[in-house]
């Protein structure tokens, strides 16, 4: 792996593309709004966006 990346960062950047790719299908599916928030992970001290979606 590379240097400064580490097998649970690896993990969770693989989640979250993974992510990315199916929630657009499922929000056009469902309709309703979403939000977006950003919120400090605290494990690694860097922001995340956290998109919600509300009826």
């Amino acid at each position: 792996m590379a240097k400064g990346l580490t097998r649970r960062g690896f993990i969770a950047s693989v989640a979250a593309a993974g992510a990315a790719r199916f929630v657009p299908m499922v929000v056009t599916k469902l309709g309703g709004r979403r939000i977006l928030e950003l919120v400090v992970d605290k494990a690694t001290g860097t922001l995340r966006a956290v998109e919600r979606l509300v009826d």
